[in-house]
């Protein structure tokens, strides 16, 4: 059932991502151009802080015109350790710095189009460092329990995969 990739051909290229189109041939034989994105890797924290809360931002996205929480996650750089991308996004995004990072979870969000991969920490404790550096992130800055993570999904106020699979994690290690 491999699926067999026999060209790639870009569409649009920038410093963020890259549209291709790609020429796969199916397991019967038949061939279909199917599109593509290919972007740099994110990495971001779920931070505790051993009262059972979560650190998580209220942000809006533009794309689909919703408000949700998230876990802070960002693009990982070029040369930069996905663990570091982490503790250095929690920080410009809520102006607490993580503390020591353990893997949480390695996820592909959207395997059916991006190979984009997204690498998530866990910090059971963080220290508050002042404002974020990148105000512009979120509305606002909180410490969620995390056992209000299932009401807050099934109101609609937690949708990006990413930080629900975190946090979904997390709720199973409470």
């Amino acid at each position: 059932m491999r699926w067999q990739v026999h060209s790639e051909e870009p569409l649009y290229t920038d410093r963020w991502l890259d549209v291709r189109v790609a020429d796969v041939e199916l397991p019967d034989g038949r061939h279909l151009d199917h599109r593509l994105i290919r972007s740099a890797p994110g990495a971001g924290a779920a931070i505790t802080d051993g009262q059972g809360r979560v650190l998580l931002i209220w942000r809006h996205r533009f794309i689909t015109d919703t408000w949700g929480w998230e876990i802070p996650i960002g693009k990982v750089e070029e040369g930069e350790e996905p663990i570091a991308a982490a503790a250095r996004e929690a920080e410009e995004e809520t102006g607490w710095r993580p503390g020591p990072l353990r893997r949480l979870i390695v996820i592909q969000p959207t395997s059916g189009i991006s190979d984009s991969v997204h690498h998530i920490f866990r910090a059971d404790t963080a220290t508050h460092v002042g404002p974020p550096t990148e105000a512009w992130e979120a509305e606002r800055i909180e410490w969620v329990p995390i056992a209000d993570t299932r009401r807050l999904i099934d109101k609609g106020d937690i949708v990006s995969g990413t930080s629900l699979a975190a946090l979904l994690y997390l709720l199973t290690d409470a």
